[in-house]
């Protein structure tokens, strides 16, 4: 499974079922740019359980300003529509794995 592009339009949408992790990312940051091979391969192991997107908070202010994202990376985990978690700066695989399984 890819990792999906969500916007400011899509996002409610992107993330109302099931549990999904919406990495939150701009292209001037570093660890950013670290942390999504991480995310995409993550989505390769656990795509059919967690939906991945990633939203650009330069081209998509709203979302990143209504979930009060101060810092990038941010990831964000949505169960059935409702916020469950956030994880602030760079992880590991293993770190978000273990986040992300405990709302399976």
């Amino acid at each position: 499974m890819a990792v999906a592009v969500t916007t400011d339009q899509t996002f409610e949408q992107d993330t109302q079922t099931g549990v999904t992790l919406t990495d939150f990312w701009a292209t001037w940051c570093g660890p950013c740019r670290m942390q999504s091979p991480v995310v995409e391969a993550l989505s390769e192991e656990m795509g059919d359980q967690v939906t991945f997107n990633k939203l650009d908070v330069d081209a998509n202010p709203e979302t990143a300003q209504k979930f009060r994202i101060m810092s990038i990376p941010t990831l964000l985990v949505k169960k059935d529509g409702k916020v469950v978690d956030q994880v602030v700066g760079y992880h590991s695989k293993e770190q978000l794995k273990q986040v992300l399984e405990q709302y399976l």
